[in-house]
């Protein structure tokens, strides 16, 4: 149930360490322990999502990664570190603050805000004691406005990103953030210094370039693509001459399903693949280089462990201990994991685990224990014949406090680019009673889900509109399913048909706003104008790009001074979105400033261009076309005719500029062009939208005999069809 932490967090703190009596924070010295200079480097490598069993230092003969072979024969080995949390976000909290994720709060990678002035947080611990702090970080995921920034000097986090971008513009190539640290680290490389560095492969998608293409698998050449860039950032080290006196962390938040137990990504289950990470961690000089920790270690023992080895006194109250202390190497404590992602994303059940080397309990609706020595695939389920080893374990969740908060709302743009990273599922309201399903039992559902983003992404409207119609009867209540259902339809103009997914989408988020901003959409394509600025209005709070349709609505109704307010408040906030240039242009068309139109086209294609944007973005669907009818109304038909093919080049789902071409080229005295666009339009085209646009364009050019012979062949086709039905109720005058 999501409501707010009932238990402050000192207590849920107290409460642990009186339960688990074992968990202590080494604040003594042991003589065994490295004694490292004052103002020694402190570097954390974080190579997002990889999995320590596709490493060769772990024993993975796969892949070649030259650079952390290297590094490893350095370094201390942990054989068994494990993530508590396999999502970004959450993971990188807990790395930097020493606390497993019900203490910081930071349960999913958006609608939680890491509030690190409250909090032990490593950057801040060493920037008091003359550290300087840095960070360059490869995913938007990680930006900074999440908490992380706190306190770090220089936090590098700029990602060019255009909105509804695919999954490429939400990460920057891990060679992109190297050149950032290594400018960085060129200032203060000769004084104190912490780096925290941050690579997003191998994440999804699992798409690495030359020369690491040559794999069979994907994930394999994304890893040797790390280990390219890992390599970059010690050559800039050695360069500097600080590598050999550095402390160094390699390390990762979390691992990857590969499909081991049905899930490609992460997030959703907590089986090793996802929890199981490389830690490595090298001393000043090398020491100890090469040796191997069979002892479990977790994430949160980063933060201790370090401050230890810098001569600072670990903060009170930690989850973790340090790993070199002479009492860790005595306690045996146990190593906790959770996932809200299935509860946030699905109202399905969050789910929660503990190791206590080498049992793994995985505690949900249906609960799962494994021994990871004998089965490190975790196949033999064996709840049942250690039902008393399990009982035990349990009794450390019992423990603690994991309640989870409920998150904040974010914005559309933010959930489509977690969507684009492949956190699909919309965040909901789930303080409903009864059972939850266990997300193992749904993996299906999300792969499905997955699925059909990609074939939309794609432009396969109708495989995506097929795997959805599966998903919204085995989901009904997946809002996520009903609303992309509603797109496909709309990408295939099929806009009357796709109100009523959106509208049950609407109804299920109890009026999420980007669903109304949707509905707005159509209902201003279908020319039902104060029932789509209904549904703007009701999305303007969370949906920017309603502002853009509220000035569309007014500029259609004449309503000339709205708009231009509407749209300057829209250009005022619109961030690296086109789509309000794109309404400016149409607003100065309506003001039959035609030269304007032109000029403010062209800028919005130059901005593209120079932000990489690809010709076939929804950014910018309908550019051309306001262009080729400025062009037509300054009489320039052959530019005209032009730009109407461009727009269906890109967009040929664009019916009306198919019947623009058409009408321009009847102005140019071409009828054979003429006839041609239309019939290009039903050939692509063999629906009953194409033939109501070829019915409308027949009309305009005075061919009204011909137009009402196609629209009685339409309808003996589509006879129940409302715009054909509309036609035939509205003659020609």
């Amino acid at each position: 149930m999501l409501t707010p932490p009932r238990v402050p967090a000192a207590l849920v703190k107290a409460g642990i360490l009186a339960v688990l009596g074992s968990i202590t924070v080494a604040c003594s010295r042991p003589a065994d322990r490295p004694v490292l200079a004052n103002g020694t480097p402190l570097v954390i490598v974080s190579i997002d999502t990889l999995r320590s069993d596709r490493l060769p230092a772990y024993g993975y003969e796969g892949v070649e990664t030259p650079a952390i072979d290297s590094f490893a024969r350095g370094a201390i080995l942990f054989e068994h570190a494990y993530s508590p949390v396999p999502l970004t976000l959450p993971a990188h909290a807990s790395l930097l603050t020493g606390l497993d994720p019900p203490a910081h709060r930071v349960r999913d990678n958006a609608g939680y805000r890491l509030d690190a002035a409250n909090l032990p947080y490593l950057p801040s611990i060493l920037k008091g004691i003359g550290y300087h702090t840095g960070a360059a970080v490869s995913s938007w995921v990680m930006r900074g406005t999440t908490g992380l920034a706190s306190d770090f000097d220089f936090y590098e986090d700029h990602i060019a990103i255009a909105p509804g971008t695919l999954p490429g513009g939400v990460q920057r190539p891990g060679s992109e953030t190297l050149a950032a640290a290594s400018e960085w680290l060129g200032r203060v490389g000769g004084e104190p210094f912490f780096l925290l560095f941050h690579i997003y492969e191998p994440h999804a998608p699992h798409a690495p370039e030359s020369p690491f293409d040559g794999y069979p698998e994907p994930y394999d050449g994304e890893v040797a693509t790390a280990d390219a860039v890992v390599g970059g950032l010690f050559d800039a080290l050695r360069t500097l001459g600080v590598y050999d006196r550095s402390l160094i962390v390699l390390l990762s938040d979390h691992g990857e399903g590969l499909y081991d137990h049905g899930d490609l990504q992460h997030g959703l289950l907590l089986y090793r693949e996802a929890l199981q990470v490389p830690l490595l961690l090298k001393l000043p000089g090398s020491e100890r280089g090469g040796t191997r920790v069979a002892k479990p270690a977790s994430l949160v023992d980063v933060l201790p462990t370090v401050l230890e080895l810098l001569g600072a006194d670990p903060p009170d109250g930690l989850d973790g201990e340090s790993l070199l202390s002479a009492r860790s190497s005595e306690s045996k404590r146990p190593i906790y994991g959770e996932t809200a992602f299935p509860l946030l994303h699905f109202g399905w059940s969050e789910l929660n685990s503990v190791i206590e080397y080498p049992l793994h309990l995985i505690y949900g609706p249906d609960p799962e224990l494994y021994d990871l020595e004998s089965d490190p695939g975790e196949k033999e389920n064996l709840i049942r014949p250690r039902r008393r080893e399990a009982t035990r374990l349990r009794g450390y969740l019992t423990a603690l406090d994991l309640t989870v908060a409920r998150p904040a709302e974010e914005d559309e743009e933010t959930r489509k680019r977690l969507a684009a990273l492949g956190y699909l599922g919309t965040a909901r309201d789930n303080d409903t009673e009864g059972p939850r399903a266990d997300p193992k039992s749904r993996i299906h559902v999300l792969e499905r889900l997955r699925l059909a983003f990609d074939h939309y992404d794609n432009a396969r409207f109708v495989e995506s509109e097929r795997e959805l119609r599966v998903l919204v009867t085995e989901e009904p209540l997946l809002v996520d399913a009903w609303e992309q259902l509603g797109h496909s339809l709309t990408a295939q103009n099929r806009f009357e048909e796709s109100l009523e997914p959106f509208e049950r989408a609407m109804q299920i988020s109890e009026g999420a706003p980007q669903v109304a901003g949707a509905i707005a959409a159509v209902l201003l394509r279908l020319g039902r104008l104060d029932e789509a600025r209904r549904h703007a209005e009701m999305a303007v709070r969370g949906h920017e790009l309603s502002r853009d349709v509220l000035a569309q609505i007014a500029i259609r109704q004449g309503d000339l001074e709205s708009a231009e307010g509407l749209v300057a408040r829209a250009l005022d906030g619109r961030g690296a979105r086109l789509g309000p240039l794109l309404t400016q242009g149409e607003l100065r068309f309506a003001q039959n400033r035609h030269e304007e139109v032109l000029s403010i086209a062209d800028r919005l294609l130059d901005e593209a261009e120079t932000r990489g944007i690809a010709d076939t973005s929804e950014e910018l669907r309908g550019v051309h076309f306001l262009r080729g009818s400025a062009f037509a109304r300054l009489r320039r038909f052959e530019e005209s005719a032009a730009a109407y093919r461009k727009e269906i080049e890109l967009f040929p789902s664009e019916l009306s500029a198919f019947g623009s071409l058409a009408l321009v080229s009847l102005l140019q005295g071409k009828p054979q062009d003429a006839a041609a666009a239309l019939e290009l339009l039903l050939d692509r085209h063999p629906t009953a939208p194409a033939h109501a646009e070829a019915v409308r364009t027949l009309r305009k050019a005075g061919d009204d005999a011909a137009a009402s012979r196609l629209l009685n062949r339409a309808l003996e086709k589509w006879p129940a069809d409302d715009e054909l039905r509309r036609l035939l109720d509205s003659p020609p005058r």
